[in-house]
């Protein structure tokens, strides 16, 4: 299963963890060094909702931003009632 919101299209993204070793100059050290960078991904915060699409009640994976901007246009709920024994 992919990592990318259906509504709005955001994957992971790229970027680095910087690895820094000393004490910053204003503290009275000789400066800080980076002593490693390593590689690592931004993942999207993906929530499994259920939405309307196309007329059709379904289950997407969407950011949760897109969820806070009202993107995600959600079901009625269920009114349904067992029936009591007359």
């Amino acid at each position: 299963m992919s990592k990318i919101c259906e509504l709005t299209g955001k994957g992971a993204i790229k970027g680095s963890h910087i690895w820094r070793s000393g004490k910053a100059k204003k503290k009275g050290g000789i400066g800080t060094h980076v002593t490693a960078i390593t590689k690592r991904r931004f993942l999207p915060n993906l929530q499994r909702v259920k939405a309307v699409v196309d007329g059709e009640v379904r289950y997407i994976r969407v950011t949760a931003k897109a969820i806070k901007e009202g993107l995600v246009v959600k079901p009625a709920k269920r009114t349904w009632k067992k029936p009591t024994a007359a």
